[in-house]
């Protein structure tokens, strides 16, 4: 496995690459590896094939972090995540600096960036404001170093992935972007890098999130007519309420594709939240069928 750590490198193995006539599937994460990434690593193997090129990139970005949120404190492990890209077999793991990113960031000479003005502004942009903009835009600069033909995201981060699935569309990336399932754990919880933050105490009221989708399922398939978002909010919210640790952020059900807010709920519909648990905060969110 090749490590790169230079934005300029890294575009440049890319153009080698369209030139031979190679695949390349591209994997982006924050690092802090779990089963999750991995596979989306092993489904990018199978897109590309062999002799294609599978590149993960580790970049903790900091521009889709407010200042008031965990970006020192978000984990790192570097040397674990290469060991995990190797047995994934990733070919080329692109780890760049803030200043390979963002050059002259930090003094104001950086002041380019993507921001997508629809479906960005509900559920995390209504919570996190500025934090899609910082994801929109190291994500296509990411795709204009790595070049992919095609990019893989998990499933748990549905509004992100409908919103680079739009800045796709609208700025014309050549490139298919595939949304893979959730992972999770046998209890339920849904893989994430934050997991780690919780305490002994914490981790199995964490579980209310997928209770909570359950919950919302079990009686959107027992209905025979729609039920109104704002009751079905309401028990969401006494549910999540019985957990000592748990404090709710927000609770949307909308259509999956177009983000579109449901004012009733019927098999189909899309239901996404946010819960804090103690001072950590997941997100989860699953189809109600």
């Amino acid at each position: 496995m090749r490590i790169v750590t230079s934005a300029a490198a890294m575009q440049r193995l890319a153009l080698r690459w369209r030139r031979e006539g190679k695949r390349v599937g591209f994997v982006p994460t924050m690092g802090y590896l779990h089963d999750g990434h991995l596979s989306l690593m092993s489904r990018t193997r199978r897109l590309v094939g062999k002799p294609g090129i599978v590149v993960a990139s580790i970049y903790v970005n900091p521009t889709q972090f407010a200042p008031t949120e965990d970006l020192s404190a978000y984990p790192r492990d570097l040397e674990r995540d290469k060991a995990l890209c190797r047995k994934a077999g990733v070919d080329v793991l692109f780890f760049p600096s803030d200043a390979e990113m963002y050059p002259g960031r930090e003094t104001g000479g950086y002041s380019t960036y993507v921001i997508e003005e629809k479906l960005s502004q509900s559920m995390e942009g209504g919570s996190r404001p500025t934090h899609f903009r910082g994801v929109t835009t190291v994500v296509a600069k990411l795709f204009n170093l790595v070049l992919p033909e095609v990019a893989v995201f998990g499933a748990k981060d549905w509004q992100q992935a409908a919103i680079l699935r739009r800045m796709v569309r609208d700025l014309n990336f050549p490139l298919k972007l595939m949304v893979a399932p959730t992972l999770r754990e046998k209890d339920g919880l849904a893989m994430s890098s934050r997991n780690k933050y919780l305490t002994v105490e914490q981790r199995p009221q964490a579980t209310i999130l997928w209770r909570a989708l359950q919950l919302a399922r079990q009686v959107v398939v027992s209905s025979h007519t729609p039920i109104y978002t704002d009751l079905l909010g309401k028990e969401i919210a006494a549910l999540i309420a019985t957990q000592p640790a748990a404090r709710l952020d927000y609770v949307e059900f909308f259509d999956g594709e177009t983000l579109q807010p449901a004012t009733a709920v019927t098999r189909g519909a899309h239901m996404a939240l946010a819960v804090f648990i103690g001072k950590k905060r997941l997100i989860d969110n699953a189809v109600l069928k």
